[in-house]
């Protein structure tokens, strides 16, 4: 469905004003810089009230990051006072035991892209700042692309539903290192007025290609490179790089000790492991907590068949294991 010319003459503005508004109210020290559409608007904002933010990108050695030509570009555009921090595998090594330890999970995705954002993080505290932006719960209020199938009616049920579950590992690992995570997404203003946005104005196409977000990036296009403004979504394992730790793993483990460790753990903790990175992370979650199935005991949730553990989920995904769906 095509929004009205004459609404968007009037939304498009708006909505500039409301992400500037909000963007002020949760001003920071720095910005954990992307250059996705999401961290390059907050960004955009963020320069007019302190031209002299601190911009850290983090980026893995060993992977292959798709972020780095639109950061480049977009710290030109900006102006930004702006460092890339360089990580190796020895980094990824300690940082996933930090990560486990504060999240209490072993889903290798979500270690995987919280892994770059708790190294942007402990980077920002070494050089003594003390609170940090993130571009954090855009595609929640807006719908990610895996969803853009559903009719408009399940479309809205989807995003009412991760409404009422989404949490931001930035926060925790944040709160861990002694960094104030600001999220202006999150603002009370923001959130509100997402979620009452038609879903057309959520999703919508762009010469042909069909985008989330398509209200902001349609605000802000012409204000920002158009690159960056409608790219498309990077989750930020891919961003940084650390999509290629699945890879690593598998060539660093060999599968006759992944297997021998995988019949070991299914025998004692009655947990299925599916991947050699995924026993890496487990064997620190076990050795910190227990057993998912001690360590996550509510009935009153739902149980996850390949971790044991109880969660309470609508949206069928276990935040333990990262199983899906349960």
């Amino acid at each position: 469905m095509e929004p009205d010319k004459l609404d968007l003459a009037k939304l498009l503005p708006e909505a500039r004003a409301l992400v500037s508004k909000v963007v002020q109210n949760n001003m920071a020290e720095g910005i954990l810089f992307s250059a996705g559409t999401d961290t390059s608007i907050i960004a955009y904002e963020a320069v007019k009230f302190d031209p002299n933010i601190k911009a850290i990108t983090v980026s893995f050695k060993q992977g292959k990051p798709k972020d780095t030509e639109y950061v480049k570009k977009m710290v030109d555009f900006l102006k930004l006072d702006h460092e890339f921090h360089i990580f190796e595998v020895e980094d990824v090594i300690n940082a996933a035991k930090d990560v486990v330890k504060v999240l209490k999970t072993f889903d290798p995705m979500d270690v995987r892209n919280t892994l770059p954002a708790y190294i942007g993080l402990t980077v920002a505290k070494k050089k003594g700042i003390k609170s940090v932006l993130t571009g954090d719960a855009l595609d929640e209020l807006f719908g990610y692309p895996w969803q853009f199938h559903l009719s408009e009616t399940d479309f809205a049920k989807a995003l009412s539903d991760m409404w009422g579950e989404m949490t931001f590992s930035s926060t925790p690992m944040g709160n861990s290192v002694g960094i104030t995570v600001k999220q202006p997404y999150l603002d009370p203003l923001f959130m509100d007025y997402a979620k009452k946005l038609p879903v057309n104005l959520k999703v919508n196409f762009e010469n042909g290609v069909k985008y989330g977000k398509w209200l902001l990036r349609k605000a802000y296009d012409g204000f920002i490179p158009d690159e960056v403004v409608w790219r498309g979504k990077a989750p930020l394992e891919q961003g940084t790089g650390t999509w290629v730790l699945p890879d690593y793993f598998d060539k660093e483990i060999s599968t006759d000790d992944f297997e021998e460790k995988k019949k070991l753990y299914l025998d004692q903790d009655d947990v299925i492991l599916t991947s050699k990175e995924q026993l890496v992370y487990y064997e620190t979650f076990r050795e910190l907590f227990g057993k998912p199935s001690e360590v996550y005991a509510d009935s009153s949730g739902r149980q996850c068949p390949k971790c044991k553990g109880y969660v309470k989920t609508k949206v069928g995904f276990c935040r333990i294991c990262g199983n899906y769906p349960i």
